[in-house]
């Protein structure tokens, strides 16, 4: 089975009611705000950029975050560095969860507000502190950013999508307000090539998706990678962490290959097995997404 084909029977649709509801509070909000700082995955940055931000942002000064960079390889993020330096935008990667690159973060969005208290003294206004606001998909480490921003735990955060379901404001310093919102998601998702990968990091909402379908397809999109780009992952993940070869098999057939060699047959908690490696990096530092002119 193809790629194409496995999103097609793959339908991802996921669009809970307190993110209906906060999406419109954000809009609202969004008039009060200075900063936009939108998070995104490092092992997806195109599949966690939300379409319709651009359009909510507008000229608004926006700090591009690309978490989770223990997740990638140091020449993976080189290449993203580079291809978003092309696009006209500065990447700041992170390890929210360790506080890695959060102080570059911290200094960029006070830097938008030294502009900001400079344009309202010209026109004969107090300075006041800066205004941002966190935006990016569920479980991409907003909150984990906000607390390690601030020092302290504030807003709770988890490894879970949808556990911030309201608007929040918190301040950072004198100098710099932040206000977390949950993830937002676009209404439909067009993109299934993108949802699944949403779906695989753990970026969008269980109850969205089958487990050994979107495992099938890490499988398929692993060996894709291996051919087309093997020199930034590492070497053999798949038979290095369960020792089967998965060259000669589709996703499918590994996945059931699997279960047999290790699970006792059941091809389910083989799934959720193989899902969950690769989300705690037990199979090695692998994007799911490269540069497009790579």
């Amino acid at each position: 089975m193809s790629l194409t084909q496995n999103y097609k029977l793959n339908l991802i649709q996921w669009y809970p009611g307190h993110i209906a509801k906060a999406e419109k509070q954000l809009k609202e909000q969004l008039t009060r705000v200075d900063v936009v700082l939108e998070v995104r995955d490092a092992r997806i940055p195109l599949a966690t950029h939300h379409p319709q931000i651009d359009e909510w942002v507008g000229d608004k000064a926006r700090i591009l975050v690309l978490n989770r960079l223990d997740m990638i390889s140091p020449q993976v993020r080189s290449l993203w560095v580079d291809w978003f330096k092309h696009q006209g935008q500065v990447a700041y990667f992170t390890n929210a969860k360790q506080g890695q690159g959060v102080v570059a973060i911290a200094k960029a969005a006070q830097a938008a507000g030294v502009k900001l208290n400079q344009r309202r003294r010209d026109r004969g206004m107090l300075p006041r502190p800066v205004r941002a606001v966190v935006i990016g998909f569920p479980n991409v480490g907003k909150s984990a950013l906000i607390n390690r921003l601030l020092g302290k735990r504030v807003v709770e955060s988890a490894a879970r999508p949808g556990v911030t379901r309201s608007l929040r404001w918190v301040r950072i310093s004198e100098h710099l307000e932040l206000l977390d919102a949950p993830g937002v998601i676009p209404l439909k998702m067009g993109n299934q090539e993108a949802a699944t990968k949403l779906a695989i990091c753990d970026d969008i909402g269980q109850a969205s998706y089958d487990n050994q379908l979107v495992a099938s397809t890490l499988i398929d999109l692993l060996n894709q990678l291996q051919e087309t780009a093997g020199n930034l992952l590492p070497p053999s993940p798949l038979y290095t962490r369960y020792q089967l070869d998965p060259v000669l098999y589709t996703g499918e057939s590994y996945l059931h290959a699997l279960a047999e060699h290790r699970y006792q047959g059941d091809v389910e908690r083989t799934a959720r097995h193989l899902l969950t490696d690769f989300r705690k990096g037990l199979l090695g530092t692998i994007p799911l997404e490269l540069p497009r002119n790579l």
